[in-house]
């Protein structure tokens, strides 16, 4: 018995292995080909060690790229826009979780049904509003738009309704809270660990969103990352080592707002765990 199971332990951890190196391998060969000349990209059979061409591939894509300024300009736009969603899906996810108000069910049914529709769809329809509004090329246009998630008010919602005890509502109210403090006060500090999720998934899609900002911005001082990296394509040739390099340094960001974040998740579960 005992044989049977440390067996399928090997089994188990084999196959656990695979999937971390396959999902690991993408990134490995990226860093790799980051170190090297574009020439090792057509190596064959492929180059899988570290060459000595990183410090000069970093200079060369400081020098063909306005990366600095895209840099911040992205992580301006992350930020806020993040801040923004959490705040709007936090508030409004408590308030589906938690009241009771007219058309409360149709409301959220009309909320899930718009996560159904691709959003491709909204391109052109926003793009006019933009247009419209004179927002074409400013932040403005990549931060409104998305700033209420649907997606989001639905995660926090159910996440609520039994994170959230009724006790807890009425123990507030009988201190005198009115509606906002029972939502900044009682409902935020429950609400962390699904608020570090939600933040952690929304500040890397607006970190890596490249079609909606190819669209609006048309003032290339105020390009976002992705379109500044993608700058480094040419219609005849790539030099991939520099593409290669600028995907890394964009990565690392997002590597580090992961492990911030995800702490934050886990932790919160942990404090939950041990209070109830």
């Amino acid at each position: 018995m005992d044989r049977k199971l440390s067996f399928k332990s090997i089994i188990l951890h084999f196959i656990l292995f695979l999937g971390i190196f396959i999902s690991l391998f993408p990134f490995f060969w990226m860093v790799v080909m980051a170190t090297n000349e574009t020439s090792a990209v057509y190596s064959v059979p492929p180059k899988l060690t570290f060459g000595t061409e990183l410090f000069n591939n970093i200079i060369e894509v400081f020098e063909s790229t306005n990366f600095i300024g895209s840099f911040m300009n992205t992580v301006f736009v992350s930020v806020v826009a993040t801040v923004l969603k959490l705040f709007f899906a936090s508030l409004a996810g408590f308030a589906f979780a938690k009241f009771h108000f007219p058309g409360k069910n149709f409301l959220f049914f009309f909320l899930l049904a718009t996560m159904m529709i691709p959003s491709q769809l909204s391109l052109v329809p926003n793009f006019i509003v933009m247009e419209t509004l004179g927002w074409l090329g400013t932040f403005k246009a990549l931060i409104i738009p998305d700033m209420a998630s649907a997606f989001g008010i639905f995660l926090i919602k159910q996440y609520a309704e039994e994170a959230i005890h009724n006790e807890l509502m009425d123990a507030g109210r009988m201190d005198g809270c009115n509606t906002f403090r029972l939502y900044w006060n009682i409902a935020l500090p429950i609400l962390r660990p699904i608020l570090a999720f939600f933040g952690m998934v929304t500040f890397m899609g607006v970190w890596q969103d490249y079609l909606w900002p190819l669209i609006v911005m048309t003032d290339t001082s105020k390009f976002t990352l992705m379109i500044e990296l993608a700058q480094l394509k040419s219609l005849y040739a790539t030099d991939y080592a520099l593409v290669m390099t600028g995907s890394v340094l964009a990565t690392i960001p997002l590597i580090i707002v992961f492990l911030l974040f995800s702490k934050q998740f886990i932790a919160g579960i942990a404090d939950g765990a041990v209070k109830s």
